[in-house]
């Protein structure tokens, strides 16, 4: 158990220290990826930074609803995109 409690200490410590999110900056590059599953989607929004990274700016999950759940894979994707740049 003291592995780990180590463990979760030094993950605590990383996810406290750094900022996780950035503020976002409309002059920079933006990457918008997103994911489906049967019953929800996903959409996580980047941005270049100075150093050339790619950091976390957005996150976005929504349940689909009864309707949207018997929609095709491609269907989903396309709604995934469109919610996406909604938000």
């Amino acid at each position: 158990m003291e592995k780990q409690a180590k463990v979760f200490h030094k993950l605590k410590k990383k996810f406290t220290k750094k900022l996780v999110l950035l503020a976002l900056d409309f002059d920079k590059r933006m990457r918008m990826e997103v994911d489906i599953l049967d019953y929800a989607m996903g959409k996580v929004l980047f941005m270049k930074c100075e150093d050339g990274r790619w950091r976390l700016v957005a996150l976005l999950s929504k349940s689909f609803n009864e309707t949207e759940w018997s929609y095709e894979i491609c269907d989903k994707k396309i709604l995934a995109v469109i919610r996406g740049l909604e938000n």
